[in-house]
């Protein structure tokens, strides 16, 4: 397989009803068609369960649906890219500090949860499959570092200072890696897809160590390890080289960075608060500007390709424009998820490889290998 050089573009639908227009020396192209010119041959596309409130309002940030993820998966398929599929199983954003059952799914737990898990998973399956737009790859889970489908599935949370998982419950375990199976089943019963299993801080060896010896043990059945690697809040390079292959060699699978960005500039698009601030590219290493992008990503894909079994990198969200209406969350969504906050907006203008009005960076072909 070629390397995986990929990018996550699930906010696409979104921006490109509110305006958004892509460039690339002058020229107005469709966001797929330039990213594959590019040298970019895999997408990563996000779902969401119900990302909509009871009466309709929808939570944004892409706001992805079957629907929208479909549609999509579609345009990545006609454009020759390989599709990987990252099932949050919840209607909004999961990561280590949240991770909401669906509305809909409250309430099970045990065999009727896994169900609802496995049965969920196969549907979406066959109507990618029908829509002919079959994933080549499914992330059962989102940066599933203290579990997922809370409350059930909730794990012992990492202890930064000591070093290792804590908690009480030693069922908690069993019921996450129930889960996972579940999700996993039915990948293998729709197909050929290789399953992905995600954990967020790609540096930290022995985060990923505890949680993967706990689910090893426990039998789940996976093919992928995936990693979210940000270096402003990661660790190194050399940090995260050393934990993948110590991974590859301690689980013998393969691995891929997921997730990754860095800025490009650290200026902020008026009315949209940035995540990224200038003061972080010290601790990130490289310039914010799109030569310091570029040598990020190269760097990034060196360290990967040096790892047994390294499959490459996505990166999330390069093509998320700052126009006017898009943002990470709405109320609605900010409620879902319990993180109402003041700021709205698109907070990852400035990490984009595009500038703020849509024409491409030349940290672009560094993605794809250039």
């Amino acid at each position: 397989m070629l390397p995986m050089r990929g990018a996550d573009v699930s906010m696409t639908a979104e921006i490109e009803e509110r305006g958004a227009v892509f460039r690339a020396d002058g020229t107005e192209r469709d966001l797929f068609g330039l990213l594959a010119d590019s040298g970019v041959n895999w997408i990563r596309l996000r779902l969401w369960v119900d990302p909509r409130d009871e009466s309709g309002e929808p939570y944004m940030g892409g706001t992805n649906d079957l629907e929208t993820t479909i549609a999509l998966a579609r345009r990545a398929k006609a454009a020759g890219q390989h599709l990987l599929l990252d099932l949050h199983y919840s209607d909004f954003w999961t990561d280590p500090k949240k991770q909401s059952t669906p509305k809909a799914w409250r309430g099970l737990t045990g065999a009727d949860l896994e169900a609802r898990v496995h049965d969920w998973t196969a549907e979406v399956l066959a109507a990618l499959d029908a829509a002919g737009a079959a994933p080549d790859m499914v992330q059962i889970g989102n940066e599933t570092t203290n579990g997922m489908l809370w409350p059930e599935g909730k794990t012992p949370k990492f202890d930064d200072r000591e070093r290792r998982f804590t908690g009480e419950d030693p069922a908690a375990w069993d019921r996450l890696a129930g889960l996972l199976r579940a999700g996993a089943s039915a990948v293998r019963e729709a197909g050929d897809a290789k399953t992905v299993l995600h954990l967020d801080f790609g540096g930290a060896n022995e985060l990923y160590r505890g949680w993967f010896d706990e689910i090893t043990t426990r039998g789940v059945d996976f093919d992928v390890i995936g990693l979210s690697y940000y270096p402003y809040w990661h660790g190194t390079l050399k940090d995260l080289g050393d934990n993948m292959s110590d991974l590859a060699s301690r689980y013998g699978k393969e691995l891929a960075v997921v997730e990754t960005a860095y800025a490009w500039t650290g200026e902020e698009p008026e009315g949209h608060f940035q995540v990224f601030k200038l003061p972080m590219a010290e601790t990130g290493g490289y310039e914010a500007s799109p030569a310091g992008q570029a040598a990020f990503l190269r760097d990034l894909y060196a360290v990967v390709a040096g790892v047994p079994g390294g499959l490459g990198i996505v990166y999330w969200e390069p093509a998320w424009l700052p126009v006017a209406g898009t943002t990470w969350a709405s109320r609605a969504g900010m409620e879902y998820g319990d993180d109402v906050v003041d700021e709205a907006g698109n907070s990852w203008a400035n990490q984009a490889l595009f500038d703020f009005d849509g024409n491409a960076l030349p940290s672009l072909r560094a993605l794809g290998g250039a």
